[in-house]
């Protein structure tokens, strides 16, 4: 393909909607079936003479021609899909060429890109969900107070995320998770694309290199194909980190934490700073079942107080546990850093906690072309107690799309 160094961002993807309409009847015990509607696809009519789309909007052409076309722009050729999916981070006008080889038509338009009318804001605009899963820093940050329901919470963590001035939360354990948006599609440009800050560190005695107290989250990712204003389950998908195609990672991994009773008898350990080391139950889907235990120094409930019923649970990828006890007493634990495509896997002024939107993949593990992304969910990738560290436990504070200027 021939790339110039301009900006803007093309991607394309072939939507192909097949639909049908079954009808049924009864009579006499019998059911008879209508039969299925033919597919009916509009001709292509050529292109408009101007399309016109904010920047850092999506603007898409559709032709319902299967294959053999190109779209470029002066001399690049930016898709060979059936339909366009052009953004741009720049006000300019581009000059844009359609050819259809298996006829040899050519049609000529143009995009105009225009500045946005209202304000718009490269930082987290909106958090649409939160669901932490147990931990020692659970209903501190945010700060849980009694009667608060999860709409209460989730305000609070919007007061956390949202705008340039922000504030940790915590994920807790394996699977705990935040769903964040912008007011603006991010681009899949070349390199990447947005950062997500957290409070990881590198630690100045961790013998091994990019260690130190890094705790990976999954990332997923979902652009607003059907402008509905929400991540619907089909829009999402997952970040492949550096770690995603290793036979260490698994797969649908799933677990579920039972609510203690608080007012049961600790069982202490025996290295002083943990109190309770039966305190929280948890199983999961491969066999293994165990305690998350409580430790002297948060004495707060580790399981989320508005979250109701005995249990609760969550599905997702696991990461191979990443902390180890270099001290070998206990005494200092280190988390190494993973290579890429991680949250609050690196300190945030490293390249590391920058994501490339092009390492998205489907349920299959195939990379999709996305033009850009609406919204994104992040949640702990690992489920490892860290020894007086308490567990593993990913911490977000944020997140920029790098582009916005």
């Amino acid at each position: 393909m021939n790339k110039k160094t301009v900006n803007y961002v093309i991607t394309g993807l072939l939507s192909l909607f097949f639909a049908g309409m079954i009808a049924s009847c009864k009579h006499d015990d019998d059911e008879v079936k209508a039969p299925t509607d033919p597919i009916v696809t509009e001709p292509f009519k050529g292109l408009d003479s101007a399309y016109t789309i904010e920047r850092f909007r999506v603007l898409s052409i559709p032709t319902n021609i299967p294959n053999n076309i190109t779209w470029s722009i002066n001399d690049s050729i930016i898709s060979q899909n059936s339909e366009l999916e052009f953004i741009s981070t720049k006000v300019a006008t581009y000059p844009l060429t359609l050819k259809i080889g298996s006829t040899g038509e050519v049609f000529h338009s143009k995009i105009k890109v225009t500045k946005e009318a209202g304000t718009m804001s490269k930082y987290i605009s909106d958090v649409l969900d939160f669901r932490p899963a147990v931990g020692q820093f659970m209903n501190e940050i945010p700060e849980y107070e009694p009667g608060n329901s999860a709409i209460d919470i989730l305000a609070k963590v919007k007061k956390a995320l949202v705008g340039p001035n922000t504030s940790d939360i915590t994920l807790g354990g394996f699977g705990g998770y935040v769903v964040f948006g912008f007011d603006h599609t991010i681009p899949n440009r070349e390199g990447r694309d947005f950062k997500i800050l957290g409070n990881a560190f590198f630690g100045n005695a961790a013998t091994d290199p990019r260690s130190g107290s890094c705790e990976p989250g999954i990332i997923m990712v979902a652009y607003d194909r059907n402008k509905n204003g929400k991540p619907d389950d089909n829009e999402w998908y997952e970040i492949a980190g550096s770690e995603y195609f290793k036979n260490t990672t698994i797969r649908n991994y799933s677990i579920t934490y039972f609510k203690p009773d608080e007012n049961k008898t600790p069982v202490s350990g025996n290295l002083g700073w943990n109190i309770d080391v039966e305190y929280i139950k948890w199983q999961d889907n491969q066999g293994n079942n165990g305690f998350k235990t409580k430790n002297v120094f948060h004495l707060q409930s580790y399981y989320p107080l508005w979250i109701p019923g005995p249990s609760y649970a969550f599905t997702g990828t696991r990461l191979k546990n990443n902390f180890y006890d270099q001290s070998g007493n206990g005494s200092y634990w280190v988390g190494k850093s993973y290579e890429y495509g991680y949250a609050d896997n690196a300190p945030n002024q490293d390249e590391a906690s920058n994501i490339d939107i092009s390492w998205a993949v489907d349920q299959s593990g195939k990379y999709v072309k996305l033009p850009g992304i609406d919204f994104v969910k992040v949640y702990t990738g690992i489920n490892q107690e860290a020894g007086r560290l308490g567990e593993v436990s990913t911490e977000v504070s944020g997140a920029y799309d790098l582009h916005f200027k």
